[in-house]
C-alpha cells in the first residue's frame, strides 16, 4: 500500500527498538508518543531491559484511519508480548511504544526515519504507504537496521538493493495481475480504462494492471491522471464516459477513490471500478455513497476473514481500541512479531543481531506462513478480492500468488 498519500499502502508503522538497563518503575514500559522530549532510556544498571518500538504512520490528514489502525496493531502486539513476558539472553524485556505521524508524504518520512535512527533504533516496522518506505529504505539501510513494512506494495521498494529491506504483503507486481485477471475473466472486460493519482502506489499498481490487461490483448480507451488530494473528477469521468469502457481501473487511496466512485454513479457509468488495497476499507461505504455497490477491490494479503485467528484477533482489538479493524492491523502486529521472533533466535536485542537473523525467518503468524525471498519479499504471496454488498465489504476471491 502507498499514500502520499501514496500503498498501500495504509499510514506507515515504523518499529524501532532500542534497548537499555533501567528499572521498570522509573521506565515504565507504556505507549507513549514521541516527540523532542521523548528520549533513549539510558543504561542504568540492573532491572528490566526496556526496548522502544518506533511507529510512523499519517496520523492526521485523510489517511489518519488507516495509520490509527496500523498504529493500533502494533500497539496491540507489544501489549500481549509484555503481558506474556519476554526474556533474551536471560534479562526481561519490556517493549514500549513510540508512535510518530510521517503524514503520508515523503519527506516528512525522512525527517521522522532519520529521527528514529538517532535515537539509535534497532529496528523498524513501517512505513505504510510506498512512497513513503521506499525513500527511508536507505536511511535505514545506512544505519544497519531491519524495516519491515506491513503494506508498502510497489516492487521497487525491495528493488533498491538493501539486506534490511522486507515486507509482510505482496506486491503489485502480483496485485495488479490479480485485478486485471478478475476483470478479463469474471468481469469479460474488452475495453478498459484507467486512472491513477500520480503516486508511487497509484500509478505503480495502474501500470501493472495496464501490463496485464494489453498483454491479453484488451482495449485500453483511456489512461488519466490526477492527483492524492483532488475532491473532483467529473471532467475525466465524463471523457471516460464517451469512451464507454467495460471497466475503470483506479489506482489510488480511498480519500480520493471514493468520490472518484460517487462521482461515476452521479454522471450514470455503469461500468465496474476496480482498485487495490487503498480502496478497500470501510470507510469506503461513507466516502463512495451508493458508489460503493460499483467496486471491486484488492488486498496484498489475506482476508482478516479467512485467516485460523482472525476472529479472535479482530475480537481483541475491538475490545481494546473500540473500533474495527480497517486493512493491515494484522500485519503490522505480524511484523512486530517478527522482529521479536528474529531477537529471540538471535538471543539478542542489538540491531546487528536481528539484521542477521531475519533472513532465516519462518514464522506462523496471524496472516499466515512468513518466510522472506532474497529480496526480502514475501515467498508466499496472497490477494484477496472484494465487493461492496448492502454497503458491507464481502470476500470474493483469494487468489495464491
Amino acid at each position: 500500500m502507498e499514500i502520499t498519500l501514496s500503498k498501500i499502502m495504509p499510514i506507515a508503522v515504523v518499529v524501532a527498538l532500542v534497548t537499555a538497563c533501567g528499572k521498570k518503575e522509573d521506565q515504565p514500559a507504556a505507549s507513549v508518543q514521541a516527540g523532542p522530549a521523548a528520549t533513549a532510556v539510558s543504561a542504568a544498571g540492573g532491572g528490566e531491559i526496556v526496548v522502544r518500538i518506533g511507529h510512523a504512520a499519517p496520523l492526521t490528514g485523510g489517511l489518519a484511519h488507516l495509520g490509527k489502525d496500523n498504529e493500533n496493531g502494533a500497539r496491540l502486539a507489544l501489549e500481549e508480548v509484555n503481558k506474556a513476558g519476554l526474556e533474551i539472553n536471560g534479562k526481561k524485556i519490556s517493549l514500549e511504544l513510540l508512535s510518530e505521524d510521517d503524514a503520508g508524504d515523503p519527506k516528512t518520512g525522512t525527517a521522522v526515519a532519520q529521527r528514529l535512527v538517532d535515537k539509535k533504533i534497532v529496528a523498524v516496522v513501517g512505513h505504510l504507504n510506498s512512497g513513503v518506505s521506499i525513500p527511508t529504505a536507505k536511511i535505514y539501510s545506512d544505519a544497519g537496521i531491519v524495516q519491515i513494512s506491513p503494506s508498502s506494495t510497489n516492487p521497487d521498494y525491495t528493488k533498491q538493493g538493501f539486506k534490511t529491506t522486507f515486507r509482510v504483503v505482496a506486491t503489485d507486481a502480483q496485485q495488479g495481475p490479480a485485478l486485471a485477471n478478475f476483470a478479463l475473466k469474471s468481469l469479460h472486460a474488452k475495453t478498459v480504462a484507467i486512472v491513477d493519482d500520480a503516486t508511487a502506489f497509484g500509478k505503480g499498481l495502474a501500470d501493472e494492471f495496464e501490463k496485464t490487461v494489453k498483454h491479453s490483448g484488451v482495449n485500453v480507451v483511456a489512461r488519466e491522471a490526477t492527483n492524492d488530494k483532488a475532491t473532483d473528477f467529473k471532467a475525466i469521468l465524463t471523457k471516460i464516459k464517451g469512451k464507454k469502457p467495460d471497466v475503470i481501473m483506479y489506482g489510488g487511496m480511498d480519500a480520493t477513490g471514493g468520490p472518484f466512485a460517487k462521482q461515476a454513479k452521479e454522471l450514470g457509468i455503469s461500468a465496474k471500478i476496480v482498485g487495490g488495497d487503498g480502496l478497500c476499507t470501510d470507510k469506503m461505504v461513507e466516502l463512495a455513497g451508493d458508489g460503493v455497490s460499483n467496486i471491486v477491490c484488492s488486498e496484498a494479503g489475506l482476508a482478516l476473514s479467512k485467516m485460523e485467528h482472525g476472529a479472535e484477533f479482530a475480537k481483541r482489538y475491538q475490545t481494546r481500541f473500540n473500533a474495527p479493524v480497517q486493512i493491515y492491523a494484522p500485519f503490522t502486529y505480524d511484523a512486530v512479531m517478527v522482529i521479536v521472533d528474529a531477537m529471540k533466535r538471535a538471543n539478542s536485542t542489538e540491531s546487528a543481531a536481528i539484521l542477521a537473523a531475519m533472513p532465516k525467518t519462518d514464522y506462523k503468524g496471524l496472516i499466515g506462513n512468513i518466510a522472506f525471498d532474497n529480496k526480502g519479499d514475501m515467498k508466499e504471496g496472497t490477494i484477496t478480492l472484494y465487493e461492496y454488498k448492502d454497503k458491507k465489504k464481502v470476500v470474493l476471491d483469494v487468489v495464491k500468488m
